[in-house]
């Protein structure tokens, strides 16, 4: 599908996702406005903190559209002593001021990047849409279905076309976190009891996410939508470290434990959080999403896999790639 070339404003132009999106937008011949907390690169535009009362200034004039990416992110470990209050200081608030500022520069499309986690933590019978009822139980998942409240709202009031985008766990070249922490345990050789694990999780590659977010600048058809987004082809966590494990050249060392077992130890370990990540199903149904803009991932699983297991090897041990 062709999309017509746009001025696009990303807020955490260099993190994660953000570089993917930049990177992506360069490729397609986009004009690019990359926000950044500080100036790292020459084209950056930097904001300072992102605040309820931070002045996009000039950043915002000339724009089709916003891609709002930054943001007070998900942690295991919380030191905020009211982390609520501080998620939504960000998330919600500073968020309001910028879409208020994006419509009042004439900027016709703001797409804002939510989580899953507004659905809920886990999936049974059914995997997560666009149509559910929310259910976020974190202070996290609450911070980004306020934002969402609060965005529909601004966008009813002044009709600033509005897409929001719950992404699962997202994935690829550069990842962190808790992904980068499963590369390291199946790079050491670490045997672990999750060879009888029978769940199905939904992940996106980080390509993946970032073409969507691009569609959805341009789409006539996304204006007003909330979308679900996913690589559509789930895995269970003993097949994900196979296949990362079979990407590195080496064996997956995994052995069964009942999940009720490995639970009960994750949570005498303070680590029953990290634990639900690897033994819980969270599937995301994105055929509305595909039906509605037309859109197909743009890399397979396999692909991404492999390009994120020679990037973590790149990284890390340079001299046996």
């Amino acid at each position: 599908m062709g999309l017509a070339v746009a001025k696009i404003l990303i807020t955490g132009a260099n993190g994660f996702v953000g570089r993917a999106v930049c990177e992506m937008l360069r490729l397609r011949h986009h004009e690019i406005v990359s926000t950044t907390r500080t100036k790292s690169q020459p084209s950056d535009v930097p904001i300072g903190n992102l605040l309820s009362k931070t002045d996009w200034g000039n950043s915002l004039n000339g724009c089709d559209a916003v891609i709002h990416l930054a943001a007070r992110v998900h942690v295991m470990t919380e030191s905020k002593s009211d982390s609520l209050a501080a998620f939504r200081l960000i998330n919600v608030d500073a968020t309001l001021n910028l879409a208020r500022q994006t419509s009042d520069a004439g900027v016709r499309r703001f797409v804002y990047v939510s989580s899953i986690k507004v659905n809920g933590e886990s999936t049974s019978a059914n995997p997560f849409s666009s149509f559910d009822i929310p259910n976020p139980l974190d202070a996290y998942g609450i911070s980004k279905y306020e934002a969402e409240i609060a965005l529909r709202e601004l966008a009813r009031k002044t009709g600033l076309e509005l897409v929001i985008v719950r992404p699962p766990l997202v994935y690829g070249p550069g990842v962190r976190a808790n992904f980068l922490r499963l590369l390291q345990f199946v790079h050491a050789g670490l045997p672990l009891p999750l060879s009888a694990i029978r769940n199905k999780r939904s992940m996106v590659a980080v390509e993946n996410l970032a073409d969507l977010l691009i569609v959805c600048c341009v789409h006539p058809a996304a204006a007003g939508n909330t979308l679900c987004v996913s690589d559509d082809a789930d895995l269970s966590t003993p097949d994900l470290l196979r296949m990362l494990a079979k990407a590195m050249g080496k064996p997956a060392r995994l052995f069964p434990l009942p999940a009720s077992v490995v639970s009960f130890i994750a949570t005498l370990a303070g680590r029953s959080q990290e634990a639900s990540r690897l033994l819980d199903s969270l599937q995301v149904d994105i055929t509305s999403t595909k039906s509605l803009l037309g859109w197909h991932p743009v890399i397979s699983v396999q692909d991404a896999i492999d390009k994120t297991v020679a990037d973590f090897l790149s990284r890390y041990y340079p001299s046996n790639s």
